[in-house]
């Protein structure tokens, strides 16, 4: 080969690389790249931060991987050609934002991969927080930080979770480790625990790692890389299938993958986390409705591990937050046009907003918000009437308890339980307390059942689709198991008060959301009466 040839295949070359450059489809938008439009490329919550980064709320800076790229790593099983260099490009200007660099023990930043695809699934995939953290980094922070504690709380839920979600640990082995050690404390609650215990709580989780012969990475780019494939295997996961399933959703849409800068509620009392509705989700009532704990990251009040407070209480706690908060959900429920499910953290006194979506609700509720929304000239008549489904027409003429009938109960000390009322309705049916149980008997025996937990986890929905009724013990309004009943139209009591009472299997009791109220034993039904 002489020397032009040789440099005309050298030139070649390099158009051929450049054109597959132009060629590699766009996998990766940072926020303020996308719009509320884009729900099928960057799904439900990627769209909702775009929007959100769009209307200048105060969103943590980030970027959305498409539903495509979980498609092609789903059908090949690696990433697709070119999606590592636009993370990476992406993350840099996420660093750039954020003032802080993923790995950098002086100034770290913390990420989170959260799922999220087309249409709502809550709970259905997979989250990892305080991705980033290692060895170095929180050695660094536990020397130089003014809160020792919040170091060793958010390595310990990032081993706890990397554990689980990625490194496909029994969950159980991490609960064990942490529920005796909170066991120890005077309020039995992980807000209880020191640093030094938090500390010590780390060293057996990471024995777990060992135990089970995984490893957990040290370097924070190989942590996210990680993340992002868990969550989009998490796409075809048992209880997500089961859920679109059930729902009749694609299996061929796909999730998209958020990676955003963390915020922290966890720093201290003056920190915390939330889920709000714009209008009362039960009841379609105007104003905010909602949790909140404080000193908590997010996926302690969806998860129901602690019984938040009512969203009211944060307007004592933290007035100019609330009145924010309060500000920033009128102008989602104004944009989109609906009833929206805002997530949202205070860290250190400052308000972030995290997601907006959709709020799930139930017939009741549909009804009066849409005639309520048409009454503001928010939207028209036609559309009230078309956000009427025949499937809330169904749930309206549920049965409730017969007034009598609870009164009898209490009198005769039937009467078992009161909890949140977190989802409307009246079931009665034996009580299960797994969920794989439940959806034998359900669905395989058609035979009735109230499934009974602690708290649910996503893990738990194949059984949640079957049952009559759901009862968990801990939890609150915007926990898993409410916002899944709601969805699916079932009773559920949350929260339920402590009481002298044991349940077996083959009992029959009966659950009633309305009045929160639980019952052993028969008493009266009868047809709901619309209003």
């Amino acid at each position: 080969m002489n020397v032009s040839t040789r440099a005309e295949s050298l030139n070649s070359a390099a158009f051929f690389a450049r054109d597959r450059v132009r060629d590699t489809p766009k996998f990766v938008y940072l926020f303020q790249e996308g719009n509320a439009k884009m729900r099928e490329l960057l799904g439900g919550k990627g769209a909702g931060l775009a929007e959100m980064t769009r209307l200048r709320l105060p969103v943590p800076p980030g970027f959305t991987i498409t539903t495509e790229a979980c498609n092609s790593f789903s059908a090949k099983g690696k990433f697709p050609p070119g999606l590592q260099t636009q993370i990476a490009t992406a993350l840099r200007k996420v660093e750039t934002a954020a003032k802080r660099r993923l790995g950098d023990p002086k100034n770290p930043l913390l990420v989170s991969v959260r799922s999220g695809a087309k249409f709502s699934m809550p709970g259905m995939m997979d989250t990892v927080l305080n991705v980033g953290l290692n060895d170095d980094v929180v050695a660094a922070l536990a020397k130089s930080s003014q809160n020792e504690r919040f170091v060793w709380d958010a390595h310990r839920r990032l081993l706890q979770m990397f554990g689980r979600i990625v490194r496909d640990i029994d969950g159980q082995n991490f609960e064990a480790i942490l529920g005796r050690w909170k066991a120890k404390t005077a309020g039995g609650k992980d807000t209880d625990l020191t640093a030094n215990e938090l500390r010590a709580i780390v060293k057996e989780f990471a024995g777990v790692y060992r135990s089970e012969r995984k490893e957990f990475p040290q370097s924070p780019r190989e942590q996210l890389e990680e993340a992002i494939k868990a969550v989009f295997r998490s796409w075809n996961g048992k209880r997500a299938v089961d859920y679109r399933n059930f729902h009749k959703i694609p299996h061929d849409l796909g999730t998209a993958a958020n990676v955003q800068m963390m915020v922290f509620g966890n720093l201290g009392e003056d920190s915390g986390t939330g889920v709000v509705f714009t209008r009362n989700p039960a009841t379609g009532e105007r104003g905010l409705y909602g949790e909140y704990l404080a000193n908590a990251q997010g996926e302690d009040v969806v998860a129901g591990i602690r019984t938040p407070l009512k969203i009211a209480e944060l307007k004592g706690r933290m007035p100019k937050i609330y009145r924010e908060l309060e500000g920033y959900a009128k102008a989602l429920e104004t944009h989109y046009k609906d009833l929206q499910d805002i997530e949202f953290t205070v860290e250190g006194g400052k308000l972030w907003v995290l997601q907006t979506r959709a709020g799930k609700r139930t017939a009741r509720a549909a009804v009066k918000a849409a005639v309520a929304m048409a009454g503001e000239k928010l939207i028209s008549r036609d559309e009230a009437v078309l956000r009427v489904e025949p499937a809330h027409v169904i749930q309206l003429l549920m049965p409730r308890f017969d007034e009598g009938a609870k009164a009898t109960a209490h009198k005769d000390g039937r009467y078992l339980a009161k909890g949140l009322n977190a989802s409307p309705g009246a079931a009665t049916g034996a009580v299960v307390f797994d969920p794989d149980e439940a959806q034998r008997l359900g669905r395989d025996e058609k035979k009735p059942v109230i499934l009974v937990r602690v708290e649910t986890s996503p893990d738990d929905v194949h059984g949640m689709l079957w049952a009559k009724g759901i009862l968990t013990t801990r939890g609150g309004a915007t926990s898993h198991a409410s916002v899944v009943a709601r969805g699916l139209g079932l009773p559920a009591l949350s929260g339920r008060s402590p009481s002298a009472w044991t349940m077996r299997t083959a009992r029959s009791p009966r659950a009633s959301r309305s009045s929160g109220a639980g019952m052993r034993s028969r008493s009266t039904e009868r047809p709901a009466r619309s209003s």
